[in-house]
């Protein structure tokens, strides 16, 4: 059975290394709980898992990263940061668990709305992402300084 809960502790948060790493394959592992605490909690970062038991172990299937913003663009909402699921895990339904819980969060919060940006290559989630009432509604530019 697979529950939902938020990861605040160190051990909590390194259990989603191997789940980020699958999503974000430019991160360093040993600055990783530095960036989550030190730089993203400190801008509203907040981190949900699910949770799997296997042989007896607590494992970090899938997380999400997300915050609440205000946008003029958007009033308020919840960002999605990240959004990622261990490769043996995908097609378990966990990213669209996670997807719901943070929909609940932001109507529980009077927000109307839930953003995310996704990298073009990864169609599966944006299939995910389709089937779950999501538009594609812009491009998402960067300029490297």
């Amino acid at each position: 059975m697979a529950t939902i809960k938020y990861l605040h502790t160190d051990d909590e948060i390194l259990k989603c290394w191997d789940a980020a790493f699958a999503l974000r394959p430019h991160l360093q592992k040993e600055h990783f709980l530095l960036q989550v605490h030190e730089q993203m909690q400190d801008d509203g970062y907040q981190m949900l898992g699910v949770i799997v038991e296997e042989n007896g172990k607590e494992v970090v299937a899938a997380f999400c990263g997300f915050r609440y913003m205000t946008k003029l663009s958007a009033g308020p909402f919840i960002y999605i940061d990240d959004l990622s699921t261990l490769p043996a895990y995908r097609g378990k339904g966990y990213g669209g668990m996670l997807l719901d819980f943070v929909h609940e969060l932001a109507k529980k919060s009077g927000r109307k709305k839930v953003e995310l940006d996704s990298g073009h290559q990864r169609f599966t989630a944006h299939r995910l992402y389709l089937n779950k009432g999501y538009n594609m509604t812009a491009h998402h530019f960067i300029k490297d300084l």
